[in-house]
């Protein structure tokens, strides 16, 4: 496997390892296992640490084809953000106002159990709850905002937190929000995090619960056989193979890797982030109070800033040490991502690649994401920092035809369960997801859980007859232009 492009910089001090830079709980690959869970990301950790709380006898060993959460997990910018104002309209035509409802109440529910669950178990993941805002600089989103913001209030009210936004002017986006010569804002909750340190934090308590964690163990192909009636599958590695009738899938876009008949129902896509050091005019130092978008006819980008880990520090505009892998150093960067439409094929190459490694980061990208944060803040931001870009990595994403994750058991395959294709927006959709498929394995799959869990989230026959065809649904506004050629939308 090629080399990646490396985490960023605060992942160092939280790796799970060894000495040998591996976790093999065991030094031989166990034969078999009640249940074999590919991936260990947000989705994978979080079902292991379900099962293994309502069961602990379960032998669940877990598979990862690089180091812990190598994956998307993280990889993404750490915006616990919900945005589904953007797909509201759209889920409301598609599938109906009581789903549309239920898929945008379960995105901030899930955003809020994220934070709350990291503060209950005490994970040090930088968590933050704070608002964000949508800065606009396109007129025609700007309305559409607004109609879909009036469609919410009309359909859900004061009944849940998701329908609860604020719009401002040019002027106040201006002065309360420091961004220049937009159209105006949107504000609503939301916050940030390190989904890195996130997700090792549920890999660790999971372990604690006996998951037996595999890493550096590709999973290179599956395979079923009957066994006394009993379906049961192989999962083949170059440590070995590993059998078991419970198979979960966790693996977002590289699901097709395992699974082929999905190549066109989950298409992978590569997005890029940077993180970088505030200009040294930027207000409050560089520690704004908001997580931001910026919206523009033809895309957007997303950012949060992190927060300072020791209330000592000084301020990111001095003297501040670069040593590798120092969370302190840290504090107050700007991590910012997205400019998909800035390559000459205005992002059509992006999807369908599994590769995220640094050499292949496209050019175009990585200028656009070095520049844009000085345009986007004007006379607020100053002058750059000396050694403002700090890092530039990437990470690969699933969508799919709908723009809905696939969850559950997969049809006519005995044993098999899928948790993936995210869409880009996983922080607001893989912990509650992964709660979903937790309830279904355990046979928990009854009326309650359809009060909560959109129906259009499961994985039917008829989802996987759906073919994605370029063009992203729903949540980001639009990013110009879809694979093939036609208007699309994308998170």
């Amino acid at each position: 496997m090629s080399s990646p492009s490396r985490l960023l910089y605060y992942r160092r001090r939280h790796q799970l390892r060894n000495q040998g830079g591996h976790v093999f709980n065991q030094k031989e690959l166990p034969q078999d296992a009640d249940i074999v869970i590919v991936g260990s990301g947000v989705s994978g950790s979080s079902i292991a640490y379900n099962l293994l709380s309502a069961n602990r006898k379960l032998r669940i060993v877990m598979l990862e084809a690089r180091q812990a959460a190598s994956g998307a997990s993280g990889r993404n910018g750490g915006h616990t953000k919900t945005a589904t104002y953007r797909s509201f309209s759209e889920n409301v035509a598609a599938v109906g106002e009581d789903e549309a409802i239920r898929i945008s109440q379960l995105e901030y529910d899930c955003m809020a159990a994220v934070h709350a669950f990291a503060k209950e178990k005490n994970i040090q993941c930088d968590a933050k709850r704070c608002d964000t805002v949508d800065i606009f600089y396109d007129k025609d989103h700007l309305v559409e905002a607004r109609q879909s913001v009036t469609l919410m209030e009309k359909l859900i009210g004061d009944s849940h937190p998701c329908s609860k936004h604020t719009f401002y002017s040019s002027e106040d986006t201006a002065k309360q929000f420091y961004a220049e010569n937009s159209l105006g804002c949107i504000k609503y909750e939301a916050g940030s995090l390190s989904a890195y340190k996130f997700t090792i934090g549920v890999l660790k308590l999971a372990l604690a619960l006996t998951l037996n964690l595999q890493t550096n163990t590709v999973a290179t192909s599956i395979s079923k056989s009957n066994t006394d009636g009993k379906t049961i599958w192989t999962i083949d590695t170059p440590r070995g193979t590993i059998k078991t009738p419970t198979l979960i899938l966790a693996t977002n876009g590289y699901t097709a890797h395992l699974l082929p008949q999905v190549k066109e129902i989950i298409v992978p896509f590569r997005g890029v982030v940077t993180a970088q050091r505030p200009g040294k005019s930027m207000p409050h130092a560089g520690n704004l109070p908001t997580t931001y978008s910026f919206v523009y006819k033809e895309g957007y980008e997303y950012m949060i800033t992190r927060p300072a880990i020791q209330s000592s520090l000084p301020p990111p505009n001095g003297h501040v040490s670069d040593g590798p892998g120092a969370d302190t150093d840290s504090a107050y960067d700007i991590v910012i991502g997205g400019g998909l439409t800035k390559t000459p094929d205005l992002g059509r190459s992006e999807f369908h690649t599994t590769d995220d490694t640094f050499a292949n980061i496209p050019g175009s990208i990585s200028s656009y994401l070095h520049d844009c944060t000085a345009d986007f803040f004007g006379s607020n931001w100053g002058a750059d920092h000396p050694q403002r870009i700090r890092h530039l990595w990437s990470g690969i994403m699933g969508y799919s035809a709908d723009g809905h994750p696939l969850v559950g058991a997969y049809p006519g395959e005995p044993g098999l369960w899928l948790d993936a294709s995210f869409q880009g927006h996983g922080m607001v959709l893989c912990f509650l997801c992964a709660e979903a498929v937790t309830q279904m394995i355990l046979g928990q799959d009854h009326d309650k859980l359809d009060e909560w869990f959109p129906r259009s989230f499961r994985v039917t026959e008829e989802r996987l007859r759906k073919k994605f065809d370029g063009k992203i649904v729903g949540r980001e506004t639009s990013e110009a232009e879809s694979v093939n050629g036609q208007s699309g939308v994308i998170n």
